[in-house]
C-alpha cells in the first residue's frame, strides 16, 4: 500500500495533509525520514507520524483495564472517559463493547468493528462475562440457587437469565452473566438483600484481562482473542 494511503486510512488525515507532514519531515519509516508518498509499505514496516507509531489500516481490537472514576461513554462533563485513555488516532470512533459503571473496574473491550462488538454484547450470543464481587454482608449459600434460576429486579417485567454464582469468601463471589442489564450485578445482590461494595470484571468470553495492564492501560487483542468471539 502507498505510504500516503496507509497514513490517511490509519489516521483520518487527508492525503493532502499527509503530504504536508512528509514535507515537514514528520514521517519516519523504519528509522528513515520519508517524503515520497508513493513508497510502498509492507506489513512489517514501522511507520511513525510526528513521533508516534501508526498502526496499519483496518479494524482495531483493544482491551483496557478500566480504573475507578472513569466512565464508559464518548463524552462526559464530570468524569474522564475510557476513550480519553486510548492514545491512538481516531480513538473517539471506537465502540465500547459492554459498559462498566463509574465505580466498576476491570476489562473493557473496544473495537472499530461494529459486527464484532454486537457479538460481544448481544445476549443471543451468550458471551459469558465474569465479575469479582465484594459485598457489604455475608453471601448465603442459598444465593447460588437463586442466581441460577434468575431473579426479578425492581422495575423489570422478566427474570434475569440464569447466572452462575461461586462464593469465594464470606463477602466475596464470582458471578458469570450472559446478559447486560442496567447495573445488573448490583441489582441482583440488592434483590437478595445485599449490597455490592466493589465490582471488577475479569473476563468476557475467553478473553481475560491481561494481568500486566495497570489501571488505565490498554493493549491490542491477539488474533486468537479476536477470533474467540
Amino acid at each position: 500500500m502507498r505510504l500516503d494511503k496507509y497514513l490517511a486510512q490509519s489516521t483520518g488525515f487527508s492525503r493532502k495533509e499527509v503530504r504536508r507532514f512528509m514535507k515537514a519531515g514528520e514521517v519516519i519509516v523504519n528509522t528513515q525520514e520519508v517524503s515520497d508518498p508513493a513508497l510502498q509499505i509492507a506489513h512489517s514496516d514501522e511507520v511513525y507520524l510526528s513521533g508516534y507509531p501508526v498502526e496499519p489500516p483496518g479494524d482495531k481490537y483493544l482491551m483496557l483495564n478500566k480504573p475507578l472514576g472513569c466512565v464508559c461513554s464518548n463524552d462526559d462533563s464530570t468524569h474522564p472517559t475510557v476513550l480519553s485513555l486510548i492514545d491512538l488516532p481516531r480513538a473517539d470512533e471506537l465502540t465500547i463493547c459492554g459498559r462498566l459503571d463509574v465505580d466498576t473496574t476491570g476489562l473493557v473491550l473496544l473495537t472499530s468493528n461494529g459486527k464484532w462488538a454486537h457479538r460481544v454484547t448481544s445476549p443471543r450470543h451468550k458471551t459469558g462475562k465474569l465479575y469479582q464481587v465484594v459485598t457489604a454482608d455475608p453471601i448465603p449459600e442459598s444465593a447460588i440457587d437463586k442466581f441460577s434460576k434468575g431473579l426479578m429486579l425492581i422495575n423489570e417485567k422478566t427474570r434475569t437469565k440464569p447466572a452462575q454464582l461461586t462464593i469465594t469468601g464470606q463477602n466475596k463471589a464470582d458471578v458469570v452473566l450472559t446478559e447486560g442489564r442496567y447495573h445488573q450485578v448490583k441489582r441482583m445482590f440488592a434483590a437478595i438483600g445485599n449490597k455490592v461494595e466493589a465490582l471488577h470484571r475479569v473476563s468476557i468470553g475467553s478473553i481475560s484481562l491481561d494481568e500486566e495492564l495497570e489501571p488505565g492501560e490498554f493493549r491490542y487483542l491477539t488474533d486468537e482473542e479476536i477470533n474467540s468471539i
